[in-house]
């Protein structure tokens, strides 16, 4: 193990020094191969990836001979032996600590909700009536659970309603929609667990289940959750086009536009930044927020239920946001100062506040404050600490962190279950 752990760290020099020769920026680097910048800081520490393709690309856009990071010389070679490129890539992997413990949250009803989201026969419905106001006060409530971080509940919760749905949207519009909203609401707890496989199966859902139904808000709703998916996957130029073309499709008179239509072309032109920062588009992201400013100005629903979120507040938090992904962290928390003392109804978003500006500051190396600002998320809500990207992060700090100067902070990486 102790051989491992050299060659991790011998990589990761390799890493850091191409880097450095080549007067480029982690931040620089990783705009260009579409990660986030802490993706590229793990690397240079010895801390791998589960993908070699990540550790090839970082080769190959700094010039590093392939063989040099444990790799086969040219893609054709690892195709004729794909045995002994793994071989590599298990020394490479069996010294990284990015291999986190199994997520924290509560999921003992997944694999229930994941058998839901499968076509085929329907289950029996849980209830003899399937009245439409009652399922649609149950979404509400579902999307509640989401806002609040409250997975495990909500995990419990989805397999029955979907079922409920599929049967009364036989023949009603108005339950097709609200089955589409319930495929929303899995594809999106599924992104936060990191489950991009059944993601893919409950966005594809989602957009079928959409255009049944035909409604326009629905529709919106469903593709941001398809272009969020597409940015997880580092297909950022499609998930912007699909923003795009689909925006194009809304856009106009806002003051005609009922407070259900505007938030959810506001929260879908909120996920054309996410998508456009993470791509490393300036150009495009200042644009989405331009129009999303616009849009906030017409509307501004700001609480936890299932067309909500969308405000000028959530606006600029998706502001801090970009600039993180572009490591402007001195913008960053410039555009956050005002927000900490804003109140933010919902606890994901006032959680997701306080994991930007830790990511700001841990950018800046200030790990004490960025510590202090993950208490304050995990205060917000605490499953949403749990969730496999902020543990990511947290282990990014103790690993920073590497004469323990903060042991507080290597205590609450232990209590998340990340090595470091």
């Amino acid at each position: 193990m102790a051989d491992a752990y050299d060659e991790a760290r011998r990589i990761g020099e390799v890493f850091r020094r191409a880097r450095v020769l080549a007067k480029r920026s982690q931040a620089d680097v990783a705009a260009a191969l579409g990660y986030h910048q802490s993706k590229v800081s793990r690397l240079e520490q010895g801390r791998g990836t589960e993908d070699s393709r990540v550790v090839r690309a970082a080769a190959l856009e700094l010039g590093i001979p392939l063989p040099a990071v444990g790799l086969a010389a040219t893609p054709e070679a690892s195709t004729c032996d794909p045995e002994t490129e793994d071989m590599h890539r298990r020394t490479f992997l069996a010294a990284s600590i990015g291999a986190l413990a199994t997520p924290s949250t509560p999921t003992a009803g997944l694999s229930a909700l994941i058998h839901s989201l499968l076509p085929g026969s329907m289950p029996a419905s849980t209830r003899d009536v399937q009245d439409v106001p009652e399922l649609g006060d149950r979404i509400a409530a579902a999307r509640r659970m989401f806002c609040t971080c409250d997975y495990a509940e909500l995990v419990r919760a989805l397999p029955a309603l979907i079922t409920d749905l599929r049967h009364a949207a036989t023949g009603c519009t108005q339950a097709t929609g609200l089955l589409a909203t319930a495929y929303q609401t899995s594809a999106s707890l599924l992104l936060k667990l990191s489950d991009h496989g059944n993601a893919w199966l409950a966005v594809g859902r989602a957009m079928a289940e959409a255009e049944r139904c035909g409604d326009p808000v629905v529709l919106a709703s469903s593709v941001r959750v398809h272009a969020h998916l597409l940015a997880r996957e580092k297909h950022t130029v499609q998930a912007v086009t699909l923003v795009r073309h689909t925006v194009d499709q809304l856009t106009g008179a806002y003051d005609q536009r009922s407070p259900r239509y505007l938030a959810a072309l506001g929260l879908l032109l909120l996920r054309g930044v996410t998508a456009a920062s993470s791509g490393g588009d300036r150009s495009a992201t200042k644009d989405f927020l331009t129009e999303a400013k616009d849009v906030a100005r017409y509307v501004d629903l700001d609480r936890p239920d299932a067309w909500a979120n969308f405000s000028p507040t959530n606006v600029a938090l998706h502001t801090v946001s970009a600039a993180v992904t572009f490591g402007d962290a001195g913008v960053a928390l410039e555009t956050a100062s005002p927000l900490m003392r804003r109140h933010i109804p919902a606890p994901e978003r006032r959680a997701a506040l306080w994991v930007e500006t830790a990511r700001a500051y841990s950018q800046q190396g200030r790990l004490a404050d960025g510590y202090q600002a993950l208490r304050i998320a995990e205060s917000c809500a605490a499953q949403d600490i749990r969730r496999p990207a902020v543990r990511e992060l947290v282990a990014d700090m103790a690993a920073r962190d590497r004469r323990r100067a903060l042991p507080e902070l290597h205590h609450f990486s232990h209590q998340l279950g990340v090595p470091a």
